[in-house]
């Protein structure tokens, strides 16, 4: 399998479906609809839609239900990402290779994307209950995960303490460094695969397998992004090299270091994908997508 072109192919897809869920761009508040879709359209892997439609698809899913939900994380993932980058959070002017939110649109437009897209997630996520054939319950489960996920105790939990912690009004360790990127970075990718499995009718058995995997996967992907802020082609990445270390942030390789930090991306990725090939269901590439986030240069 060429795992590149075959991401590649689904992320064009997931493009696709992300951008139909999108607000025109009309009146009065026409700029929020012009810098939401700005934020949304400047570029991404679409990772977590195209996990959320993987799992869906394991699980034996079939129906356009999960194509709300799919729009839904990404504009919840891009709004995190707008606030990130504000003056107050990470001050970046780069993003993906373009100017940030707020250096286009201005700071106070770009706190209101962040908004805008948060709630218009959830606005777009509701939309699943006018599917045909629309299971009530199994929607109604998908909402409360991508709820909780998004909230104060999944990644806004994460970037508190992240935030605490830059400005020294909290002594990082790595336990709690474990905690932010547990919740700031894995919440959203166990959310995109909880929902695809939930949708699909799984087990709760095997939903809470599925969160688990997602779980490494995501302290796995947030590791790689601190060995990336170090050794990454900033060409490649689309964004700045070194900002960990210019805002005085303390990630695993500050207390691993490079060679251990690649040790742990390696060994968290494999227990996921032999966690993930217990399940009855199969899903070869899904498999080789975690597998392949492992390598990945940007």
């Amino acid at each position: 399998m060429d795992i590149k072109n075959e991401l590649l192919v689904r992320a064009e897809s997931a493009e696709d479906v992300v951008c139909r869920f999108l607000p025109d761009v009309e009146g009065h508040q026409g700029m929020i609809f012009d810098a939401m879709e700005y934020s949304v359209t400047a570029g991404g892997k679409r990772l977590r839609p195209i996990l959320m439609n993987e799992t869906y698809i394991m699980f034996g899913g079939k129906s356009d239900v999960i194509e709300p939900f799919m729009a839904a994380i990404e504009m919840i993932h891009t709004y995190s990402l707008v606030h990130d980058d504000l003056p107050a959070m990470d001050n970046d002017m780069l993003r993906r290779g373009k100017p940030t939110t707020h250096a286009t649109y201005g700071e106070a437009m770009g706190i209101l994307t962040g908004d805008a897209l948060l709630n218009y997630a959830f606005e777009t996520a509701l939309n699943a209950y006018d599917a045909e054939d629309a299971d009530v319950s199994a929607i109604t489960s998908a909402m409360r995960i991508l709820a909780r996920k998004a909230g104060v105790f999944g990644m806004i939990g994460g970037q508190v303490v992240d935030v605490m912690s830059e400005k020294h009004q909290l002594d990082i360790d790595e336990e709690k460094l474990h905690f932010i990127y547990e919740l700031k970075t894995g919440a959203l990718i166990e959310a995109s695969m909880m929902i695809g499995a939930a949708l699909a009718g799984a087990s709760e058995e095997e939903i809470i397998t599925v969160e688990s995997v997602a779980s490494m996967i995501g302290m796995a992907f947030q590791i790689q992004d601190d060995i990336l802020d170090i050794e990454g082609d900033e060409a490649k990445l689309g964004k700045p090299i070194g900002s960990d270390e210019r805002n005085e942030k303390s990630t695993y390789v500050t207390f691993a270091g490079i060679e251990k930090s690649k040790q742990e991306v390696r060994r968290l990725t494999d227990e996921a994908i032999d966690k993930l090939n217990s399940l009855p269901k199969k899903n070869e590439f899904l498999v080789e997508l975690l597998n392949y986030l492992v390598y990945r240069d940007n």
